[in-house]
């Protein structure tokens, strides 16, 4: 099935995200009491979580749930004569940056034709920049708005689904799987765990955006290696704006 994907239609990505506050306190009453069940919640699930865990200190975790967090950053890649081309959305303002990311979705990946294509994407980066893009009131471009359609109409492509084999049991990172096919990444100053407090305390934004270039090209290297293909060479990979 891969072989027969033309790889010039497929827009790899990655995403971004934070809490949608700094810090707990700053939420108001009627979000912090949401936020409250929610921690409750996550930690009856946890049976090792520590019994001073509270509603406040789990908020560090708010910016992998949609309903919580904001999208700061979509680095999105695809591969065109011979180069692979990046592209990124990001800054302060979600919804200036999910409308541009909208417009060119709209513009050059939008027939049933293209695909998209991330790591963990089904489970978090597909959902989670559409739900923000509902909150913001920006439209759904078609690779998103699946709402009706059948499973083998939606062009999601995830290179961990891939990796699975009909195996639900267990996570795999991006960064395992570019160490198992020998996939070089650059040494990463941060890793996601670090993201808010890079962009909340130490204001830095261009450190996360280029963090979040690697993953998208390490991305499109997997489904490479998943298809047998040579990698994409260093000089070949051009950042776009």
């Amino acid at each position: 099935m891969l072989e027969n994907i033309v790889l010039s239609r497929v827009l790899f990505l990655d995403i971004e995200t934070v809490p949608a506050y700094p810090y707990y306190n700053q939420l108001d009453e009627r979000f912090k009491k949401l936020w409250d069940k929610k921690a409750i919640n996550l930690l009856k699930a946890e049976s090792n979580s520590s019994s001073e865990a509270t509603p406040e200190l789990l908020y560090e975790r708010a910016g992998i749930y949609a309903e919580f967090g904001k999208i700061i950053c979509i680095s999105t890649g695809f591969i065109m004569d011979g180069s692979f081309r990046i592209k990124s959305f990001f800054g302060d303002d979600e919804k200036k940056l999910l409308t541009e990311f909208s417009t060119m979705l709209s513009a050059h990946f939008n027939t049933v034709n293209h695909y998209l294509c991330a790591h963990n994407g089904k489970e978090f980066d597909y959902p989670f920049i559409a739900r923000r893009m509902l909150i913001n009131g920006v439209k759904l471009p078609v690779l998103l708005d699946i709402a009706g359609k059948k499973p083998w109409e939606i062009t999601h492509l995830d290179t961990m689904e891939l990796w699975k084999f009909g195996d639900y049991k267990s996570y795999t990172s991006l960064e395992l799987l570019a160490a198992l096919f020998g996939i070089p990444t650059p040494k990463n100053d941060i890793d996601g765990s670090q993201v808010r407090a890079v962009y909340y305390e130490e204001n830095d934004l261009n450190r996360i955006v280029t963090y979040c270039q690697k993953d998208t090209l390490t991305v499109a290297q997997l489904l490479l290696k998943y298809r047998g293909e040579a990698l994409i060479k260093e000089d070949n990979v051009v950042i776009v704006g």
